[in-house]
């Protein structure tokens, strides 16, 4: 029984996971302007949208590497906040490369060369960042122990 519970937890660790991550990526894409928001109830609306809109993004782009993640992360025990934070940035990061949503090119400037990494990137890391932290703290940091015996 103790496997059927466990695959309970990991479900709803991903889930509330996701929905962090979206609530990091609309606090990345809307943030700069946070502080012109007036509270009026368009914007909470605009924002708790893209909160949502990024969460069922996250979820839905990888889906099936973070399934595979999972398994081998419970099959080797892996209980490393740094591991479950970097798998969960690195996840996303080539779910966005394979989405085809990266941009291709840089504009050309002859005022300043282009960044190194542009700001989607830095937000689409620090939500897989922020999905594999809140995995962790739900259930990321108890990978494995179901296939340990029981005290008596």
């Amino acid at each position: 029984m103790s496997l059927i519970g466990r695959i309970f937890v990991i479900i709803f660790a991903v889930m509330v996971a996701s929905l962090a991550s979206g609530i990091a990526i609309a606090l990345g894409v809307l943030g700069p302007q946070w502080a012109s928001a007036s509270g009026d109830v368009g914007e909470r609306v605009v924002f708790w949208g893209t909160a949502f809109f990024g969460a069922t993004a996250t979820g839905a782009a990888g889906l099936l590497p973070l399934i595979i993640l999972i398994a081998l992360a419970e099959a080797f025990k892996i209980r490393s906040l740094l591991a479950n934070a970097a798998g969960g940035a690195v996840m996303l990061l080539l779910a966005y490369y394979g989405s085809g949503q990266a941009p291709a090119s840089y504009e050309e400037s002859i005022d300043r060369p282009p960044p190194l990494v542009s700001r989607e990137l830095e937000i689409t890391a620090a939500a897989g960042a922020v999905f594999g932290l809140v995995y962790w703290v739900i259930a990321g940091r108890k990978a494995g122990r179901w296939r340990e015996p029981r005290a008596a």
